[in-house]
């Protein structure tokens, strides 16, 4: 079986030989300065490295091993660099921790708390490479981004995959950033028109004059400025999906227009006097209450009634139980690959905030915030003031006993489970409990 490598940046031929000798469960691969280090990096892409601070052409000082390190963390940021530093070099081992390196061990160097700190962050590696593998995984599913925990979010992936293969409208609701369009794509995706276009046009972000053409398209001279006949979206989607966002925004003139289409599921170009028929399966969302705007005179109440064949209640972030932690810890993971950063870790105090705020903003909210944490965190911690939000206060249920215990035992399960990221054993351990009685209570609550 092949050995991992093992990265040594050292530059005593002495030093050099006891760490092969003592590390010889690895394949050792050898560098004495910075420029033949990186070398090996890149020739070997080793998982770990352990590296002296005290490099030539400064080797009574650290400013060429911290360069070093600032080199191999952009290279390569999954690499875990395991400082080897003196008593008098503390200082500058606490510095290197705080640039990203991933532990640190004191000379003389102890064999066995040596190989077992570097054991620790192969091993550290391989889940987040797993991790990595997961994610990818995750990202060719029909229902890729949706992360949820919570039982009424997962109810309604259950109905989008028990709706999708139909042909029936789809009507979603839920507040702004909560993930409309993602449920519109998983509806496409799982259907049997994922080979075909998805197609989306947002009707609040486009001007009432502007939005029929858009939708219907125009031909050559149907008004200034037409200069060819250009397609509509509707047309563009034809065997797909279409899907309109904000539909509450539309104004009666055109809800007519789409009532009719429809009702006949053909199209006449703006200026144009021919039909079209087009084959698409309708998708539409809003955050507002349409049936009020229908009682209102705001919105045609057939055509209400036409969209809503199938309606699904997205629920905002606050009610997923859990999914806070949860979704922070994704997209954590997410803007480090991204920004090239060494893995960051959230301070319990940054935990507690996210798990409190309200979230007005929802998901998008969320994977906004946690990007802008990701870039402005100094060490290898997000803390709560890197995250910029308010502490807040959860509210009070009134409930029975039983309610309320119940309730109460599903939530810290849930957050606990968010908090460590799903890790059963961490989780049992912040919980107080055995591993045998966690499964218990996650059977009992209906939790995988």
């Amino acid at each position: 079986m092949a050995k991992n490598k093992l990265l040594v940046v050292e530059d005593d031929a002495g030093l050099q030989k006891q760490l092969r000798w003592s590390l010889d469960a690895y394949e050792a691969v050898v560098a004495n300065d910075r420029e033949s280090a990186m070398a090996q990096l890149r020739r070997h892409q080793p998982a770990v490295a352990t590296m002296d601070l005290g490099l030539p052409p400064d080797p009574d000082g650290a400013s060429e091993g911290l360069a070093l390190l600032q080199q191999i963390l952009a290279a390569s940021p999954d690499t875990k660099v395991i400082i080897l530093s003196g008593n008098q070099e503390r200082a500058h081992a606490l510095k290197a921790i705080a640039m990203g390196a991933y532990d640190f061990h004191q000379k003389p160097l102890d064999a066995d708390t040596l190989s077992l700190v570097i054991a620790r962050a192969f091993y550290l590696h391989a889940i987040q490479q797993e991790n990595r593998r997961m994610l990818q995984i995750q990202s060719d599913s029909p229902l890729s981004g949706i992360i949820s925990r919570d039982p009424g979010m997962l109810k309604v992936c259950r109905s989008v995959e028990k709706v999708a293969p139909s042909s029936a409208t789809v009507m979603l609701l839920g507040d702004s950033g909560s993930g409309k369009e993602l449920i519109a794509r998983g509806l496409h995706n799982l259907s049997a028109r994922a080979d075909k276009r998805f197609v989306a046009i947002n009707c609040a972000a486009i001007p009432e004059h502007l939005l029929e053409s858009e939708l219907f398209g125009y031909e050559k001279g149907a008004f200034t400025g037409a200069q060819r006949q250009t397609l509509g979206k509707l047309e563009l989607a034809h065997g797909g999906t279409f899907f309109l966002d904000e539909i509450g925004d539309m104004a009666l003139a055109l809800q007519a227009k789409l009532l009719r289409f429809l009702q006949e599921r053909v199209i006449e170009r703006v200026g144009g006097r021919s039909e079209i028929s087009i084959d698409v399966r309708i998708v539409c969302a809003t955050h507002q209450n349409l049936k009020s705007l229908a009682e209102s005179g705001r919105f045609r109440e057939d055509l209400f009634y036409r969209l809503s064949e199938i309606v699904l209640t997205i629920p905002p972030l606050r009610d997923r139980v859990g999914d806070s932690a949860l979704l922070a810890h994704h997209f954590k993971n997410k803007f480090c690959a991204r920004e090239s950063r060494s893995v960051l870790h959230f301070s319990p105090e940054a935990l507690a905030v996210i798990e409190s705020y309200r979230w007005p903003g929802n998901v998008r909210e969320m994977e906004n915030c946690i990007r802008r944490a990701v870039i402005m965190a100094d060490g290898p911690q997000i803390t709560a003031a890197d995250l910029g939000l308010p502490d807040g206060a959860a509210e009070e249920e009134n409930v029975n006993l039983r309610q309320a215990r119940d309730a109460a035992e599903y939530r810290v399960m849930v957050k606990a489970l968010a908090r460590v990221d799903g890790n059963i054993v961490k989780a049992a351990e912040l919980l107080g409990v055995s591993r045998p009685t966690l499964y218990d209570l996650m059977n009992h609550h209906g939790l995988k």
